[in-house]
Parts: C-alpha cells; structure tokens; sequence
C-alpha cells in the first residue's frame, strides 16, 4: 500500500466522497462509458453536482501521487465525468491539462478523446483499488434482466403514441433547440427496427425513445437496451450517407426514472429524461 501517499485518505468530507466515486469511476472505465456529473452525485448521495468539483480533483491528485510512487502512467479517471451540454468534463482539468480551458470546444472534445482511450486502456484498475483499499462496485442486474427478457409487448397503447407525438413535435421538452424542427416517428433503419422519434441536425442525428406513464421497471430497461442498439443503428446509417458517425440517443420518460435501474443506465452511458409533462 502506499498510504503515505494517499490523498483519499482524511475524513474531511470531499476525501469521504472521493473514495466513495472513485469505485463507481473505475466500473465506468472499465465498461467503456462517461458518466455525467449529475449521475455521479447521486451515485455518491451528493445533492449538488457542482460540489463534485474538489471530489474529482482529490481522486487526480490521489492518482498522481500513486502513479510518481509506483512509476506506473496511471490517466486521469476524472475525465470520465461529463456535463450534459456539451458532453466534456468541467474546466477543474486545468490541474492535470494545461489551459484546458483556453480551447474550443473542438480541441477539447479531441483532448477529451484521447484521455478517455487511455482510461479505458488501462488494465490496473482492479490494482488501483486495492491500493487505496477499496472495493469494486457490485453488479448484478440478473433478476432486471430476466424480468424484461421475459416482457411481452400488447402493442402501441394510445398513451405511448400521444406522447411519442408530443416529443416530436416539441424537442424543446428534451433540451434540444426547436429550430431542429418536428422528429421523423417511427424511422426504420436498414436492418427493419424502428426508432420512436429521429430528430436530424446538420452534423448531428438524436434519436429518442419514448416511454409513457404507464411503462413498468421492466419496460424501461428494455429502453435502455433499446437505446445502445438505436445509437449503433444511427450511426451505421450516418457512415453509408458518407456522414461522420455522430449521434445522442435520449431514453425521454413521462415518469419517473426508477432508482433501481440507475446502475445499469449509468454502466451503459445511456441519456435519460424523465418527468415530462405533456399538457
């Protein structure tokens, strides 16, 4: 162990938080995903996402140190963690790129690029954590996953197809600009599935999956899987158009997100937006 070097270890509450993401940080390197800054808080029960600020820069300086006394390149896992504007992590990278900040928003997402091939590279992750003493997150999801194999749809409820209809015609409710103009329903791809809604930008195609009030936990999920197949669809299809592959899936919910299923929406990098009204 290299304790002496550790900056995870105090009792001051950034350093408790600190200790309690960087778990949660590792299981997203390792999945290949981002999470954003919103999702992290709740994952480390933090009320406001900005606080994650000195959290993540602890984690850094922590992997530093590691990384000096163990001669290991150890990236920066911090990177991982993303705003939902415009997918890059928060200025706070200055401390470990230099004048971050200073780029546009192209060179960022290039930096970003590579930093992020790196973290989900690296192999030692599980050594990480044991030199911190720490435990991996748990994952088991197989009771989830059983259920919503097991889901059979009754068709199209009159529900699911208003509210399908309002998202397209009102892409302001899921933060996109309204000048995108009305969403394409039910777009087929080259392989017959169909997406809900597909709303296209000039460089940038969003799809959306819909589920009304009446959607259970397991219907959901089946969304969330929905939305890793329709991101691969839209983007095979954006590079037959000769298009660079560039898209947003969005999971948009009338109701609420469940709790219970944060860990697998977060462990597959999907986009949810719930608790849309419709009137």
């Amino acid at each position: 162990m290299v304790k002496k070097y550790n900056f995870l270890d105090g009792d001051k509450l950034y350093q408790e938080k600190a200790r309690l993401a960087l778990p949660y940080l590792i299981r997203q390197a390792k999945a290949g995903k981002t999470i954003f800054y919103s999702d992290l808080a709740k994952e480390v029960d933090m009320t406001n996402p900005r606080n994650l600020g000195r959290v993540l820069g602890t984690i850094g300086v922590a992997l530093n140190e590691l990384g000096k006394a163990t001669k290991i390149n150890i990236p920066p896992i911090q990177s991982l963690v993303i705003n939902k504007t415009q997918k890059l992590p928060g200025d706070g990278l200055n401390e470990f790129v230099k004048d971050f900040d200073k780029f546009n928003r192209r060179q960022k997402e290039k930096i970003v690029e590579n930093l992020l091939s790196k973290v989900y590279l690296f192999q030692d992750w599980d050594w990480v954590l044991k030199q911190f003493e720490l435990s991996p997150v748990e994952i088991d999801l197989k009771a989830e996953i059983k259920v919503a194999k097991n889901w059979k749809s009754k068709g199209e409820s009159k529900l699911h197809k208003d509210f399908k209809e309002f998202i397209s015609k009102n892409p302001n409710v899921i933060g996109l600009n309204s000048s995108i103009g009305k969403g394409e329903t039910e777009h087929i791809f080259p392989s017959a599935d169909a997406i809900d809604i597909l709303f296209t930008g000039k460089r940038l195609k969003i799809g959306v999956e819909v589920k009304s009030i009446i959607s259970d936990n397991a219907d959901i999920l089946r969304g969330i899987f929905q939305c890793v197949k329709y991101k691969s669809l839209i983007e095979a299809e954006q590079i037959t158009e000769n298009m660079e592959p560039n898209s947003r899936v969005i999971l948009a919910l009338q109701g609420e997100f469940p709790t219970e299923l944060d860990l697998v929406k977060n462990l597959l990098g999907v986009e949810v937006m719930d608790k849309i009204n419709i009137e």
